[in-house]
């Protein structure tokens, strides 16, 4: 028992020096582990060479670019940012911040693009990053997240049977990302899609998921996506493309007023991006589509009288 434990040790620490990250590489440590009850004192030996996933790096260098990169972040200057998370990972390919963010901004400016070949080029990027920010932390909220918006993103370009693939294997990310991240809106609001598109499947797409994939995905419906959108809203009131959303969903169980209240506090934010913008446009016509309505049907009810 003493050899295997110095046995342990020596290969722990070895792997820490290979790989930075932490992780029992000897076979003969590794299946002494997979018992559920594993001792204290291998407990104390994972707990000191592997961190919790997600925290800063030790590096002062990779701190400074991890900075930066925020600091684009919150200007706006999306690219840049995505440039200065990859010059991170070229020297720290495990770490686990920079490779969620890189993950969704890949996926925002990808969204820009109507060639579908650059399209496909920023997702499929985005999709190996958000796959290793899930090695890196499995149990990282964000990076449930950034897998789940890769999918969301690469859907709607595939055909039928990858298509709802998509769908289906987005579910346990989109879950997953609200249960470790509570109070995060992004991750609500992405639920509520995720819900509301299933909820909507063409009828070829539903015949196709009974007839093929044993069904329909389990738990798809627009009053759980009203729920969540819900929830995203009311954690952040600001993101008007949440607002959007809500007002969306609420249409479409005719419950006009409840959008008009939604779209009226949304019209009035201030659009900082192109994006923004657009959607700012949209909640706009919406509201007055809405308020044209209720002008026939006031008229309509002085006619009765």
């Amino acid at each position: 028992m003493l050899v295997f434990r110095l046995l342990l040790v020596r290969c722990a620490l070895l792997s820490l020096l290979v790989s930075g990250a932490g992780l029992l590489a000897c076979p003969a440590a590794q299946a002494q582990l997979r018992p559920k009850r594993a001792s204290a004192e291998k407990k104390a030996v994972t707990a000191v060479l592997a961190p919790p996933c997600g925290a800063p790096s030790a590096n002062p260098a990779m701190q400074v670019g991890l900075a930066e990169a925020g600091e684009l972040l919150k200007s706006y200057r999306e690219s840049e940012a995505l440039s200065r998370y990859e010059q991170v990972l070229a020297q720290a390919p495990a770490t686990y911040e920079a490779l969620w963010q890189a993950a969704v901004l890949s996926v925002r400016i990808g969204n820009r693009y109507t060639d579908e070949s650059r399209r496909f080029a920023y997702y499929a990027a985005a999709r190996l990053y958000a796959n290793r920010a899930l090695v890196v932390c499995p149990e990282g909220a964000e990076g449930h997240y950034a897998a789940a918006r890769v999918l969301a993103a690469q859907a709607p370009l595939q055909p039928l049977r990858s298509r709802l693939l998509a769908y289906r294997e987005m579910r346990p990310h989109v879950y997953q990302a609200t249960e470790l991240r509570p109070n995060w809106a992004a991750a609500w609001q992405l639920l509520g899609r995720w819900h509301y598109r299933v909820d909507h499947y063409s009828l070829p797409e539903r015949i196709y998921s009974r007839l093929f994939m044993g069904g329909m995905p389990e738990g798809g419906s627009t009053l759980l996506a009203i729920e969540a959108l819900r929830r995203s809203y009311q954690l952040d009131s600001q993101r008007i493309e949440v607002a959007y959303d809500l007002a969306r969903v609420h249409l479409n169980r005719s419950q006009d007023g409840r959008a008009r209240a939604v779209l009226q506090a949304a019209v009035q934010l201030t659009p900082v991006t192109a994006e923004e913008l657009v959607i700012s446009r949209s909640c706009q016509k919406l509201l007055d589509q809405l308020n044209r309505r209720q002008r026939r049907q006031q008229g309509r009810f002085r006619l009765t009288l």
